[in-house]
This record gives structure tokens, C-alpha cells and sequence, in this order.
């Protein structure tokens, strides 16, 4: 078993009879789905609401109802992927372009737990381009304004075409390196007109749980004033 099979599958441990549950997206999420199936085949009853039309499609294909938000007031237990994570537990996520439901879907848990291979766990954010999801209309100007600014920005593309995300907006990919600060770098994106959010996430991981060869390694958010 791989280590992001090994980290999916244990993180369906989290999820108690009755609960609401925020799905992520992305390739380790899908393992955490086929755990999520086979125990609800066995009696699991839980409430699922969806932060992608992949992960949507993937969770309906395996028997797991999805509910839409609209239908929830909040949201128990989420269980996403992340692309970086590091030391204080913040991330870039958006690898998977579900940038923005994914973080709507975070703001309305209670907890959420990322689930990761060990080359996902970093001392500092960066390596990995940070995506930021923007409206198309001024898309190419805004690229222009991001590089006078001094970001390195590409806009992704799926084959010979742009990406298109759920809220048929694009993914900007940005080369960064070294990220130091998360929330002064996150506030400065959103100033620029057209940028709707980023694949900046800080202060919302709960829990990361990595797989780390064939063991597990569980790491949670410190509390205040705890060292």
C-alpha cells in the first residue's frame, strides 16, 4: 500500500456514525472514498457534501450520496489532500484547480483533516506553484500586473485549451520558492482586481495525517499557548 492510500484510508477512522462530511479533491481523496464506500456498504449513515464535480461523479460511481450545501448549516469533518504543508500545518492547495470550494467547504468544518504522502510535508511553503483561481475578463492584464509586481504567473492549461474551474473561472499558477509569509502574501493576491481566491491556506488544517513509508504520522494544529 502506497503512502497516500495509507494515509486516505486511515482518515475514514475520523468519521462517526450520523455526521455531516466535507469531501475534498484529488488523487489521495479518491482512496479515501473507496474506505468511505465500503463502510457505509456496511452501515456507516453519514451526510456527504462535495467540494468538486470529480469528486462528485467519483463518490455517486461508488454508492456515496452527495448533498448539496445549501442542504447543511455546517459541516463536521472534512478530509482533503494538500499539495505542501508545512511545520505550522498551513498549505497550498488548488493542485487539483477546486481551489475555491475547497476552501468554502474548510470555512464551514468544525475539523478538517488533510491527508498526505511524506514529499507533501515541507519546513517552508513554495516549491510547489501557488494556484490562484481568477475571472476570466482581464485575465491576460492581470497576468501582466501579477509580473510587474514580480510574480512568475502561468495560466494552467488542460491539453491545447485553459483550464476551466467548477465556477468557470481560470487557475493562475504562480512560481514562488519560498513562501514566509502566508497570510501577508494571501492578502496582497486578493488586492489585485479579478483574483477571486488563493491556494493559500493557513490556520485550517486541524490534523495532517502523512503516510511516511508503511506507517502513519499524525500531526495536529497547537493550541493556543501550547509549545
Amino acid at each position: 500500500m502506497n503512502e497516500k492510500q495509507l494515509a486516505a484510508e486511515y482518515s475514514v477512522n475520523f468519521i462517526e456514525d450520523g455526521m455531516i462530511v466535507g469531501l475534498g479533491t484529488g488523487s489521495t481523496v479518491a482512496f479515501m472514498l473507496q474506505r468511505l464506500s465500503e463502510r457505509i456498504k456496511a452501515g456507516l449513515n453519514i451526510t456527504a457534501v462535495s467540494s468538486s464535480q470529480a469528486t462528485t461523479k467519483l463518490a455517486n460511481s461508488l454508492g456515496i450520496k452527495i448533498s448539496k450545501l445549501t442542504d447543511v448549516d455546517e459541516i463536521d469533518i472534512t478530509i482533503d489532500g494538500a499539495d505542501e504543508v508545512d511545520e505550522g500545518l498551513n498549505g497550498i492547495k488548488g493542485g487539483g484547480g477546486a481551489l475555491l470550494h475547497e476552501k468554502i467547504i474548510a470555512s464551514i468544518s468544525n475539523k478538517n483533516i488533510w491527508i498526505v504522502d511524506s514529499s507533501k510535508l515541507v519546513k517552508t511553503l513554495g516549491k510547489f506553484p501557488l494556484p490562484i483561481e481568477a475571472v476570466k475578463f482581464g485575465c491576460t492584464h492581470l497576468c501582466i500586473k501579477l509580473e510587474s509586481n514580480g510574480f512568475k504567473p502561468c495560466i494552467r492549461m488542460k491539453g491545447n485549451t485553459r483550464l476551466i474551474t467548477d465556477e468557470n473561472n481560470y487557475i493562475i499558477d504562480l512560481k514562488m520558492e519560498n513562501i514566509s509569509n502566508s497570510a501577508g502574501l494571501d492578502a496582497k493576491l486578493k488586492s489585485f482586481a479579478g483574483v477571486v481566491e488563493t491556494g493559500l491556506f493557513y490556520g485550517v488544517a486541524d490534523t495532517v495525517i502523512a503516510g511516511v513509508g508503511n506507517k502513519i504520522k499524525i500531526f495536529n494544529k497547537k493550541k493556543r499557548g501550547q509549545t
